[in-house]
């Protein structure tokens, strides 16, 4: 946004204010001199400053301003508009958002105006990351029998070499592991254990193993070649694709406003995070504050940044794209205040489950969570970004973490220069953006308040036998013994008394040791699911650190692993040095992948199995995955609990599940030395610190290598440089939509709905899922034959997500849902009663056979009407079919929109009146006389031509509604602009 003369006239040009030396421009709400703006929740005042920022009378007026500086009044009543700083795509979901662009561009060039003249009007980020399909596995031998365990199953993985090795199968029978009195080097046949710890803590022979051995296949533990077989599913994917990243090529040179981030960088929502957040935007010399809105569901992450974002549809992301704003209704914000301290043991993952669980109990679903309090400072950015990402979990619209010191420190590790940082704080200081957690003065007044004390959120585990059973660290010594008390259920084991403290010994390598009920005989660190958080593996590493230099071991009978759930995790614990330790207390990396989760457990010494049936005994599997239901990871170990990698590490250390941390030992040296869990258990302080400093900035300089870099595919990939896209017109991927067919300069006035017939004649809750096609392709589909008759068999259908950006296989897989309940047919199914003939065709067919002769369409529906998550083609798939509108007893509001963006008349019934009271059958042929001044919430009256007449309600809702349907829908509005 440049600073002309056109800016002077800015209704909100007495806000402007300058930073530094005068360069950089802002809009400064606090001038506005309005007291209500510091009571504004923060989230808030971002909305307010964008609406001041774009208010231009049509798309942001005065009103919007005033309705959110009152928010206290209008929160739940007043509908405002939104224009994020920038859109984000994924790539199945900006397909059809940049196919309809190059569509445009067409039908501007044939009126002889310049196509380069359409361009997104918000800046626009494509990232692609969806194409990637499992075509090859790590595992070099195909087909197996049995992948999840027993005769398929290699019970002795390979030693880890130095040297890249052919997949081989080791031998079944051949020797156990076993590593002497203590974890170490052993000259048994078949050991290949070894540790190298030098006193620094780094091990050039250890980082050598790690970076230079081959993955281990995770069913049958057996190296393979993973650089391979990446290459291979790598190779796959872009050759499938290729079609499809041609035109992404085109798009990124084509297009101003536009950046496509190629295949194998990286995730969308990684990429947003790392990558594309600015915090701060700065455009022609105005500052103003980040916002996204995105086609990924992960999009709220960003809100852990002090960046406000959530995300939304196809067709909302493709109206922002072109300048229009998104309409929300000025949402509540529950405050949610942190105070406490967080507990000694407790994990970044315990704290995100925690403040999850309460925001599920208090139903805050919609609405704005913004998070204040002293407790707030204590949480690291990847802490507030996972709680942020956990929106779905609890309903909520987005989770604001306002930026604070904390956040600075964060991007201090990121691609954030020195005189970026301090512009960024200048600016948010500037506007009052910035908080301050610990003082309470700059809270702001909230709609509600929730408070969670962190110190009530206490580390747990679950078992021995189900995942919901939950047991607070510090119980449980206490509900293990009640275990082995109650009855055979599903937590206990019903031993009796007599035999509760028998102890069995057994040989192990040439030592004397004793199993237990609660003896702990598997542990196993595995980075899957929820432990995929850095700070809980760097934890886990810590405490192996501290806990070696303690004299601490763990027991040599205990089968021991470590399973990062990707090389990243494996790096950084190397990097940060703490790897070596893991090593030396067993947790060696087996490989990347399910195993112990699966049952893909190496067998127990026999010595320790022979034990453990001889005294009956209820011994204990430990792990940080999410499966561990009874007998899964050993036939003969009957309690199994699931526990954050430390814990893993640390119960691997005492032998016990039995065990009172606050009370015992964790373990005794050689020495005679007891040493307590609260010893070596490593500090929030030290945590993050390492993993701002090793993992974060590690992450971020690896992101920037590979987006540097690109790949060899996308760099030599051929595109045209034409301003318009040359179509390949034999292609069944990519096709240029008939939106802009018969685009004249003018506007015409509006038409009547004539002598229409009822397509689909529907009751309540039509939903997406209903309306817009997605998934796989029925082979007794319209889809399918028109994909057969390009010659095409079954296999190559693929699915309609990859086939968006071709409007005759979308189309013809509108309302193609075997849930589709239609009155006409009554039974489930994609079909409709072609009325004139009384045939039962496929929907697109009847549809068809209506265009041809000349016939619009209406829809008639009940209550709800397109409720759901929003889908790319649910309102351009019935305007392809010739549907003119759809006359329903309530809409889903955001449909509602999609309909008239894309030129569809929704219209509803008066209240109490719907099809049945109404008397109609859906045969009738329908009138709709439209006046030529149409105006918003206007009623209408409809004819039928067997004489009856009523009247329904246009649910245009404002002069801008009524713009876009007077041009044909949003589309077409935009391409007149250009005329």
């Amino acid at each position: 946004m440049a600073f002309t003369s056109s800016l002077q006239e800015h209704p909100y040009s007495h806000l402007i204010d300058t930073l530094d030396d005068g360069s950089l421009k802002f809009f400064n709400p606090q001038k506005l001199n309005d007291p209500r703006y510091k009571e504004l929740p923060l989230s808030i005042r971002v909305l307010l400053e964008a609406s001041i920022r774009k208010c231009d009378g049509f798309y942001v007026r005065q009103d919007d301003v005033q309705n959110i500086l009152d928010w206290q009044k209008q929160q739940n009543v007043a509908e405002v508009p939104f224009l994020p700083a920038r859109v984000l795509l994924q790539d199945f979901t900006g397909i059809p958002a940049m196919v309809d662009l190059a569509a445009m561009r067409d039908a501007i060039a044939k009126h002889g105006v310049d196509p380069g003249l359409v361009n997104p009007v918000c800046p626009t980020d494509l990232i692609v990351d969806h194409s990637l399909q499992i075509d090859f596995s790590k595992c070099a031998i195909q087909n197996s029998p049995n992948p999840g365990g027993g005769e398929g199953q290699n019970p002795n993985p390979a030693p880890r070499s130095t040297t890249p090795s052919k997949p081989s199968l080791t031998p079944r029978g051949a020797a156990q592991q076993c590593g002497g009195g203590q974890r170490g080097p052993c000259s048994k046949s078949g050991c290949s254990e070894a540790s190298a710890i030098s006193t620094s803590g780094r091990s050039s022979t250890t980082v050598q193993q790690i970076e230079n051995t081959p993955l281990l296949c995770p069913f049958h533990l057996k190296p393979v070649s993973e650089p391979e077989t990446a290459l291979k599913n790598q190779e796959m994917e872009l050759t499938r694709n290729k079609e499809r990243l041609q035109f992404f090529k085109w798009c990124s040179r084509a297009f101003q406003n536009v950046n496509v981030v190629p295949p194998d960088v990286g995730a969308v929502h990684q990429v947003n995070l790392e990558y594309l957040s600015r915090v701060v935007q700065e455009s022609d010399g105005l500052v103003y504050p980040d916002s996204v809105l995105g086609t990924d569901s992960h999009t709220t992450m960003i809100n852990g940044l002090g960046i406000l974002g959530w995300g939304v549809g196809g067709i909302e992301s493709e109206a922002v794209m072109l300048g229009q704003p998104i309409s929300l209704t000025l949402p509540q914000v529950v405050g949610c205040k942190l105070s406490g301290s967080i507990g000694h043991l407790t994990t970044s993952i315990d704290i995100v489950l925690g403040i999850t669980k309460h925001l599920r109990q208090a139903a805050i679903g919609g609405r704005f969570v913004e998070f204040f309090g002293p407790g707030v400072s204590q949480l690291s950015a990847p802490d507030r970004t996972t709680i942020a990402n956990m929106c779905p979990e609890y309903n909520a619209t987005v989770s604001f973490f306002p930026i604070d010191h904390v956040t600075l420190k964060h991007f201090e590790h990121t691609d954030f220069n020195q005189e970026k940082l301090e512009l960024m704080e200048s600016y948010l200081k500037a506007v009052n953006l910035f908080r301050s957690y610990e003082d309470s003065s700059e809270d702001p007044t909230y709609s509600e308040v929730i408070d969670i004390n962190l110190s009530s959120i206490v580390p747990h585990v679950s078992g021995p036998k189900r995942p919901q059973d939950r047991v607070a660290v510090s119980n449980m010594k206490e509900d293990f013994q009640s275990c082995l008390d109650g009855k055979v259920s599903s937590k206990g084991f019903n031993i009796s008394k007599e035999k509760q403290d028998g102890l069995v010994p057994f040989v192990h390598c040439g030592q004397q040791y004793e199993l237990a009920h609660g003896s702990v005989v598997i542990a196993a660190v595995i980075s899957c699911t929820n432990n995929c958080n850095p700070s809980v593996m760097l934890t886990a590493g810590l405490l192996a650190k501290k806990a070696v230099e303690a004299g601490l071991t763990v027991k040599p009978y205990i089968r021991t692993s470590l399973a990062p759930g990707s090389g990243m995790v494996t790096h950084y614990l190397n990097t940060s040095g703490v790897l070596p330790y893991l090593s030396q207390l067993g947790f060696e990396v087996i490989g990347y992948g399910c195993a112990t989760c699966v049952g893909n457990t190496a067998p127990l010494p026999q010595a320790v199995v022979d034990a453990i049936k001889q005294g009956d005994l209820v011994a204990c599997g430990v792990l940080s995955g999410n499966r561990h239901f009874e007998g899964r990871l050993c036939e003969c170990v009957r309690a199994n609990y699931l526990a954050s990698p430390p814990l893993v590490v640390a119960y691997a250390i005492a032998g016990t599940m039995g065990i009172d941390f606050d009370t015992e030992p964790l373990g005794v040296t050689s020495e005679g030395k007891e040493v307590y869990l609260r010893e070596v258990w490593p500090s929030r302080e030290e945590v993050q610190q390492v993993e701002e400093q090793e993992v974060i900035s590690s992450i971020f300089r690896e992101l920037r290598s590979r987006m540097e870099k690109g790949n060899t595919f996308w760099n030599n990939l051929e595109s045209s440089d034409m301003v318009t896209f040359p179509w390949d017109h034999k292609s069944t991927y990519i096709r240029p939509p008939s939106f802009f067919s018969r685009l004249t300069k003018e506007v015409q006035s509006p038409v009547s709905i004539e002598n229409a017939h009822v397509l689909l004649f529907l009751g309540d809750k039509v939903t997406t899922d209903h309306i817009s096609p997605a998934g796989s392709i029925a082979r007794v589909s319209a889809a399918a034959k028109y994909l057969i008759n390009k010659r095409l068999t079954p296999r190559e259908f693929n699915s309609y997500g990859a086939r968006r950006g071709n409007d005759a296989v979308m189309t013809r897989g509108t309302f193609a849902s075997i849930k589709l309940q239609n009155r006409f047919i009554g039974k489930p199914g994609p079909k409709t009663l072609h009325i004139p003939s009384g045939q039962t065709l496929d929907v697109f067919d009847a549809a068809d056979r209506y265009q041809r002769d000349g016939v619009p369409l209406i829809i008639l529906a009940g209550k709800d009407y397109g409720s759901g998550n929003s889908r790319d083609w649910v309102a351009k798939g019935p305007y392809l079919l010739g549907v003119r509108a759809v006359i329903a007893e309530s809409f889903e509001k955001l449909h509602k929109r999609q309909l008239v963006g894309m030129g569809i008349m929704p219209l509803q019934f008066l209240p109490g009146q719907n099809a049945d009271s109404l008397e109609l059958t859906g045969k009738e042929k329908f009138t709709i006389t439209l006046p030529e001044e149409l105006t918003p919430q206007q009623q209408l009256t409809v004819k039928t031509s067997l004489g009856k007449s009523f009247c329904v309600t246009t649910l245009l809702d404002s002069e801008m509604d009524v713009i876009f349907y007077r041009n044909g829908g949003l589309l077409r509005y935009v391409a007149r602009t250009k005329l």
